[in-house]
């Protein structure tokens, strides 16, 4: 099946990046973020700031643009936040205006890479600005950047603390911390991979309500990937060479640069099964800095004792290695490819959630579903793929996608290995498929629940009904 559709748009020069030290490695990429709670992200998207009738002509910081700083970008540009500079005064945001204006006019920030006009857009905790925002902020700067009466800037956010959950602004302290054994990241040299297992320390089986990966402050620079996987009890190191799990495993979560966690919708239970131990699998990288004994931790907050698996539909969360043929592909130098796989579901399902995955040539994503009556439509798509950010798209509840038996998902991926891709640390290599940073990968992580088809009809009167 060729890859069909609109190609992916080529994205707008990114100078920021190289200020943001985003070069040859992924440590050096932008680490994971701290971007709100996600009760206040799940508001946004289509919300813009609050703004008087009155004097509307005329933008102002303080009135205009403060709040949608606030709201979306000082979580991360404020002291100890990740930003490469604050955003908390008028002098801070004057300074940077125009810098502010080229990254927003291309929805380069806030970081949340995914198409606004292709595919489902209801989202939860979805980062991306309002066209009201975008325009707000525009203006401001093409105006002069005027700072406004100061009587009208909002009081200061209560912005989170470094290292804390970020889940828990949601639903308090998690009822479960697993902490993975210490372990020492070099200085300098080649990719790393920490795969210990530790006691989960469950008694019953469980239905999980919300997962979040917490690298430490130190080593969230480090840290490109972290998943976890309930095995057996006696199984206390790597089963196998690709860390799959092996028999009786069951995954717990996936964490990537950029990445908060997951949320398992009511109507689902992820199972966290007694008597297992947590298989890590943590992909560090040097960056030029030694980090000493960092101990990377999964929190996790559960449904009460009266949700069961027996009484929920059973969520799993998978890596889709969906691609061209064997599976395996190589981009020349200062070439292109696109891949493509499928992967078709024996009985109905609902979609809760997809997270592309790549590293530094991957540019461009796509995921369509083929029904079994020969209908074929897009469903989301990344067309300016920033490996610094791997984020799980969540569906909203009445839009996640209801599968009918036999349905087939379609991953599409477009790498470019020139030197017009500014994440590209070398384009004269042949680059393939592998683990490291500098290889490639075309999977995705989709976060499917199980349905028969009594519950699959149940779940479509529901939203006919809507």
């Amino acid at each position: 099946m060729e890859p069909t559709g609109p190609s992916p748009r080529k994205p707008p020069p990114r100078r920021w990046r190289r200020s943001l030290a985003f070069s040859c490695a992924a440590a050096l990429m932008l680490t994971a973020a701290r971007t709100g709670t996600p009760a206040a992200r799940s508001e946004r998207g289509t919300h813009s700031a609050p703004r008087r009738a009155a004097d509307s002509a005329r933008i102002s910081f303080t009135r205009d643009v403060a709040p949608v700083l606030q709201k979306n970008c000082q979580v991360c540009h404020s002291p100890g936040g990740i930003g490469p500079m604050p955003l908390l005064t008028y002098e801070h945001a004057r300074r940077h205006g125009p810098l502010i204006k080229q990254v927003v006019q291309a929805r380069e920030m806030p970081p949340y890479q995914y198409d606004t006009h292709i595919g489902i857009q209801k989202l939860q905790h979805d980062w991306r600005l309002s066209d009201r925002d975008i325009a707000t902020i525009l203006r401001w700067v093409d105006d002069g950047m005027p700072e406004g009466d100061p009587a009208d800037m909002p009081p200061a956010p209560k912005l989170p603390e470094p290292g804390q959950y970020q889940l828990a602004a949601q639903y308090g302290p998690p009822d479960l911390v697993i902490k993975a054994a210490k372990y020492t990241v070099p200085a300098v040299g080649q990719d790393r991979w920490w795969r210990p297992a530790v006691p989960s320390g469950l008694t019953t089986d469980r239905c999980i309500k919300a997962i979040e990966t917490k690298p430490t402050v130190a080593g969230r620079s480090v840290t490109h990937h972290a998943n976890s996987t309930f095995v057996p009890g006696n199984v206390t190191t790597e089963p196998d060479a690709v860390g799959g799990g092996g028999p009786g495993s069951v995954r717990l979560s996936e964490y990537a640069l950029g990445k908060i966690g997951e949320i398992v919708p009511a109507d689902a239970c992820r199972i966290a099964p007694a008597g297992s131990n947590v298989l890590f699998d943590i992909h560090y990288f040097p960056n030029g800095k030694q980090v000493i004994d960092d101990q990377l931790e999964v929190g996790i907050w559960f449904h009460g004792p009266e949700v069961t698996p027996q009484t929920r539909h059973r969520q799993t969360l998978g890596l889709y290695a969906l691609q061209s043929g064997s599976g395996d592909f190589e981009i020349e130098p200062h070439g292109t490819l696109v891949t493509q796989g499928m992967h078709r579901f024996n009985t109905p399902v609902r979609i809760d959630s997809w997270q592309p995955h790549g590293h530094l040539r991957l540019v461009a994503k796509r995921l369509e579903v083929l029904y079994p009556d020969g209908r074929r439509e897009t469903l989301s798509m990344v067309s300016n793929w920033n490996p610094g950010w791997h984020h799980s798209h969540v569906y909203a509840e009445d839009a996640a996608p209801l599968l009918p038996a036999g349905s087939v998902i379609i991953n599409t991926a477009w790498y470019d290995n020139t030197d017009k891709n500014l994440a590209n640390p070398d384009p004269d290599q042949w680059v393939g498929i592998g683990d490291r940073t500098t290889d490639e990968m075309s999977h995705a992580w989709i976060a499917v629940t199980q349905l028969d088809e009594a519950a699959y009809q149940r779940l479509l009167a529901q939203r006919a009904r809507k």
